[in-house]
């Protein structure tokens, strides 16, 4: 069962993936999970997306470079080695993984250029920075 993935093509400059994210949101559309990777001048976002073809017609308005992709997604208990068994399963079956990303999108990793900075940025927003400690079972993030 496949659903719908938006990519969209951004230089690598600060302040372009938050209008794409404005633009979502002024549509009323809501991002359920994404993926935003550097390679090098420009970068690729990746969305799934409550309202996929409108999100691509937003996009296209603003003259934005983006696509449509169907991909897979995956409910996996949290035990160690969940992830490990499902690429097997589809590397037995001769599948080449292109890539993939998790879609817990309340709980988001975002590397920065200066994380010190970032995170003086975010105190006092409506945010909470997650430990290492919680990423280590110490405490439930989910």
């Amino acid at each position: 069962m496949a659903i719908s993935q938006i990519s969209v093509f951004l230089e690598n400059q600060p302040g372009h993936l938050q209008r794409v994210l404005a633009a979502f949101e002024t549509a009323g559309i809501n991002v359920r999970g994404y993926l935003a990777a550097d390679t090098g001048d420009y970068g690729i976002a990746r969305f799934i997306l409550d309202k996929p073809a409108e999100a691509l017609e937003v996009l296209r308005a603003q003259g934005c470079a983006a696509a449509k992709a169907e991909v897979l997604c995956l409910r996996l208990p949290d035990k160690p080695g969940e992830l490990a068994r499902v690429m097997s399963v589809i590397a037995a079956a001769g599948i080449n993984v292109l890539y993939s990303y998790s879609l817990i999108s309340t709980i988001i990793a975002i590397h920065v250029d200066d994380i010190a900075t970032a995170e003086a940025a975010l105190r006092g927003q409506p945010v909470d920075l997650i430990s290492q400690a919680e990423i280590s079972g110490a405490g439930a993030i989910c």
